[in-house]
C-alpha cells in the first residue's frame, strides 16, 4: 500500500490524499517554480507470491505494496518528504528503506522494522535526478533480489528546458534479478542460482517478439520524444544500455539535467544507479525499436523491450501517471 499527502507550504490551504498501491507518481512537475512542498508518502512491506514471468510462474517475493517494482514516488528539487514504512504484521522479515535521493543517518533513518511495527522519517530531496529505493535490512542481497526496489524521481526545481525538453511520453524501467526458487541469501550473494533479468518485475515483460505470452509493450507515435527513467537494481551486475534500431538522442547521467551526453549508442548502468534517457524514432514511418541490456546474457535471459512506433499507440500509454506498466 502506498498514501501520498501533497500538502503545499506558501498556501497550507490545498491537501490531496492519494490512497492505494500506484504506478503512478506524488508531486507535480507542473508547480511554480521555488514552490516547495511537503510530500507525504506511505508504503506498506508485503510479502507474498507474484508471477514472476508472462507465463505466470510465482516466485514468494518480498515487495514494497505488493509490486515490482514498488509505487513510483515523484517529488521536486527541494521539497521535504515525510515517509512512513510499515511492515505488515503477517511478514516473517524485518525490512527497511534505503532512498539513494536522501541524505540521512544509515543507523537512524535506515533502521530495520519488525513485522507490525512502522517508522517515520523525513529528508529533502536536494538533488534532481533518478534514483533508486531499496530494502537494507540483513540480507541485503536477498532482500533486493526478492523484489524490495523501486523508483525516486526528483524532478528539477527549474522544470523543462532546451537541454532537457518535455517528452511525449516517459516510462520506468527497472532491471533485477531472478534467482531460482529457494537461492540462499549466501547463493544470491554469489551470483550463483541466477535465472534472468526482471524487467518490472518478469523475464521478458515487454517483449512479445521473445516471449510469445507477453501482452503488453511500450508505444508511442513515430517521431515522439520517449524518455525512459532507467533503474538498475541487479544485486551484482551492471546494464549496458542500447536501443537497437537507435540512438539514445540525449542521456542525463543520474538522470541530473546537468549531466548531459548527445548521441549515445550504448550507456553503462552500474548496480543501485540510474540514468534518464531520450529515444525519438523517425518521423515518416512506423518502426520498432527493442531496449537491451547488450550484455548478452541478460537480453536473452529476460532483459528485452519492445518499444512499438506507430499511429495506433494508446494515448494513455506513457501519460497520466502511466510509467510503469503493469
Amino acid at each position: 500500500m502506498l498514501k501520498i499527502l501533497k500538502k503545499s507550504i506558501p498556501s497550507g490551504v490545498a491537501v490531496v490524499l492519494i490512497a492505494g498501491i500506484l504506478a503512478g507518481c506524488a508531486g507535480s512537475f507542473a508547480k511554480g517554480a521555488g514552490e516547495a512542498t511537503v510530500q507525504k508518502v506511505e508504503i506498506t512491506v508485503k510479502e507474498l507470491s507474484l508471477a514472476v514471468d508472462n507465463a505466470g510462474n510465482t516466485q514468494r517475493m518480498w515487495t514494497f505494496g505488493g509490486t515490482i517494482p514498488g509505487p513510483l514516488v515523484r517529488v521536486r528539487q527541494g521539497d521535504l518528504v515525510d515517509f512512513t514504512l510499515n511492515n505488515d504484521p503477517s511478514n516473517k522479515q524485518s525490512h527497511s528503506m534505503d532512498f539513494h535521493a536522501a541524505r540521512v543517518d544509515v543507523l537512524n533513518e535506515f533502521a530495520e522494522v519488525k513485522p507490525g511495527d512502522s517508522k517515520n522519517f523525513q529528508f529533502r530531496a536536494d538533488y534532481p535526478g533518478v534514483f533508486i529505493y531499496h530494502c537494507g535490512a540483513s540480507s541485503m542481497a536477498e532482500h533486493i533480489s526478492r523484489g524490495m526496489y523501486g523508483v525516486i524521481i526528483v524532478d528539477p526545481r527549474e522544470g523543462y528546458s532546451a537541454d532537457y525538453p518535455k517528452p511525449d511520453r516517459e516510462y520506468i524501467i527497472v532491471q533485477g534479478d531472478l534467482f531460482a526458487d529457494g537461492s540462499s541469501a549466501e547463493e544470491r550473494k554469489n551470483n550463483e542460482k541466477w535465472v534472468g533479468a526482471l524487467i518490472n518485475g518478469k523475464l521478458f515483460h515487454y517483449d512479445p517478439v521473445h516471449d510469445a505470452n507477453a501482452s503488453v509493450a511500450l508505444e508511442s507515435k513515430p517521431g515522439e520524444r520517449v524518455r525512459l527513467y532507467y533503474v538498475n537494481a541487479q544485486i551484482n551486475e551492471s546494464v549496458a544500455l542500447h536501443p537497437i534500431a537507435g540512438i539514445w538522442d540525449r542521456v542525463w547521467e543520474n538522470g541530473n539535467p546537468k549531466n548531459i551526453l548527445y548521441g549515445m549508442q550504448t550507456v553503462n548502468i552500474p548496480a543501485a544507479h540510474g540514468l534518464t534517457v531520450d529515444l525519438v524514432s523517425p518521423a515518416d514511418r512506423a518502426t520498432n525499436n527493442a531496449i537491451v541490456d547488450h550484455q548478452m546474457k541478460h537480453a536473452l535471459n529476460g532483459a528485452i523491450t519492445v518499444i512499438l512506433n506507430n499511429d495506433e499507440a494508446d494515448p494513455e500509454k506513457g501519460r497520466n501517471g502511466n510509467l510503469i506498466l503493469r
